[in-house]
């Protein structure tokens, strides 16, 4: 299996901002410490409602990911507005997510099938800029056909459901797993390059890491709610660690001590 790529989600470190209506902590300085602590790449979520991740904050991250030759992901609701701001900016990468604005975080995947008309152009206006399509969905072979079908590059598997199951010590947790797996291959076999996240801490890293056709995890809460006890440097390079491990698994003995 081939090295396994983070993107750091920084948004709750602009929510710690906004709660004061301060100036600090500075989403921009998160961002420069997940680069150096071993992320591949910075994800941010710009919302309808600014509630975290701010125009300017897109602004800076745009210019710091490209002086620094990283890439840029960015989450955004399937909206006009958000499609100009894409445009604009020509982040790396577009994650297209459902957005409500009553809820605290993202609650689910995309409905591909449902929005099938909807969704088509955005991901034409956004591929003919240069921008790398992704769309987060559940991990069911529907939703992951209808991905290839409006002409997606990846698609982000949701692994809520399976990181709630395992947090919660329930017996359902190794079919959701089984079932991310399963989409995993589908979706790689549909031509999809494949990403996870959502609620990976460090007990269910592991598993998803495990998973081969999983090319990058995308990580934030839980990195920016540790980051409080031990900080955000040592927060990224723990879940670094268990992700390669996890990658040198399957390639014995001697793999695994080199990443021990």
């Amino acid at each position: 299996m081939s090295r396994l790529r983070l993107g750091v989600n920084i948004d709750h470190v602009a929510t710690i901002r906004n709660a004061r209506g301060e100036s600090y902590p500075d989403p921009a300085r998160a961002a420069e410490i997940a680069l150096m602590a071993g992320a591949d790449g910075i994800t941010a979520h710009l919302r309808e409602d600014r509630r975290h991740i701010s125009d300017a904050d897109i602004d800076t991250l745009a210019a710091l990911t490209r002086r620094r030759g990283l890439p840029l992901n960015l989450e955004m609701a399937v909206t006009p507005e958000m499609e100009a701001i894409a445009l604009a900016h020509r982040p790396h990468a577009a994650c297209l997510v459902p957005e409500r604005r009553e809820e605290v975080t993202t609650e689910g995947g995309l409905d591909v099938v449902g929005h099938h008309n909807r969704i088509v152009p955005v991901v034409a206006a956004l591929k003919g800029a240069g921008i790398r399509v992704s769309l987060f969905v559940e991990p069911d072979p529907a939703q992951i056909d209808a991905a290839r079908d409006v002409g997606a590059n990846v698609v982000e598997l949701h692994t809520g459901a399976y990181c709630l199951a395992v947090r919660e010590r329930r017996g359902d947790a190794a079919q959701l797993l089984e079932e991310l797996r399963k989409a995993a291959v589908q979706a790689e076999r549909l031509g999809l390059e494949v990403h996870a996240g959502h609620g990976i801490d460090y007990e269910t890293v592991g598993p998803i890491a495990g998973i081969p056709q999983v090319v990058e995890l995308n990580i934030g809460h839980f990195l920016v709610g540790e980051a409080i006890f031990v900080g955000l440097d040592a927060a990224i390079r723990r879940m670094r660690q268990l992700m390669d491990h996890a990658r040198a698994a399957d390639r014995g003995p001697a793999a695994r001590e080199a990443v021990a």
